[in-house]
């Protein structure tokens, strides 16, 4: 951002602060269930209008939104300007979870791999612009080559997060790398082996609770390995085979065990509409969590 954007901004800020009050934030018979910041993913608006998702996002309450970077809704330098002015105009705050379509900053293939991690320096570029509270990436995933030289891949996937959560530093943005579900190809998927391929890099992680029951459904452990290093929290729900994104209640989770011991820090809804974030809603203050 330049410098002759600021007054610009401040002028927008000063616009849009018309004295809009958000709701109460999430209590239940008096008691604040959730004294961190609370968050609905940009997958529960499908092929909705934003600005209507948004002011819905602001009359349940939720502290801010997460920026699902994918097509058709790339983040990019033509569009933030007007996404900051959306944002402060309903008072919500940001995360980003950067491309991960197409992407694989662990490939052999040095221009493959330049051209992700060119991808998602450009996201926490972006993400520093639009004030972005954090970042969450996807780590590499596998190939016939990497199957078969596992250390070197382990080495190049290792490299890749180091620089990735180098750019992290410099621009002054929090980064999570995320656990990823039960599918063929993707790395990451049990703690133990997200905890190798982090082995020696300085990153966060985002702890993705609805994919962790796609595979090895150990909670105790992951909070074991990664409670320290959790940046942010993503609540869905499943019937423990496949990354459904159900809203939270409607599957196997045991949610009562688990929100006992997660770190507290913000935490995304990723569900797919917004009845799916109302339901979860309901069911998490039924916790009284």
């Amino acid at each position: 951002m330049g410098e002759g954007d600021k007054p610009y901004l401040s002028f927008l800020y000063e616009r849009f602060n018309t004295g809009k009050k958000k709701p109460q934030r999430f209590e239940c018979q008096g008691t604040l269930w959730w004294d961190e910041m609370l968050g609905l993913s940009t997958t529960s608006l499908g092929n909705g209008d934003v600005e209507n998702w948004l002011s819905k996002a602001m009359e349940m309450g939720f502290d801010y939104i997460e920026w699902v970077s994918e097509w058709p809704r790339f983040l990019d330098r033509n569009n933030t300007r007007r996404i900051k002015e959306l944002l402060q105009s309903y008072d919500l705050k940001l995360t980003i979870h950067s491309p991960f379509s197409d992407i694989n900053i662990a490939s052999f293939n040095e221009k493959i791999r330049n051209a992700s991690l060119k991808v998602i320096e450009n996201t926490l570029l972006t993400a520093a612009e639009l004030d972005a509270m954090a970042v969450t990436i996807h780590p590499g995933h596998c190939s016939p080559v990497s199957k078969r030289y596992q250390a070197e891949y382990i080495e190049i996937h290792r490299n890749s997060l180091g620089r990735i959560a180098q750019t992290a530093e410099d621009v002054g943005v929090k980064i999570g790398v995320e656990n990823m579900p039960n599918f063929p190809i993707l790395d990451a998927q049990t703690p133990e082996r997200l905890h190798l391929l982090l082995d020696g890099v300085d990153i966060g992680v985002t702890f993705d609770v609805g994919h962790l029951n796609t595979t090895t459904a150990d909670f105790s452990e992951f909070l074991r390995l990664f409670k320290n290093r959790i940046v942010l929290l993503h609540f869905h729900d499943n019937r423990g085979e496949r990354d459904e994104h159900l809203a939270v209640g409607d599957g196997t989770i045991p949610w009562n065990r688990v929100l006992r011991n997660v770190p507290k820090v913000p935490a995304t809804l990723e569900v797919t509409d917004i009845e799916s974030a109302r339901r979860s809603l309901a069911f998490l203050k039924r916790l009284h969590w």
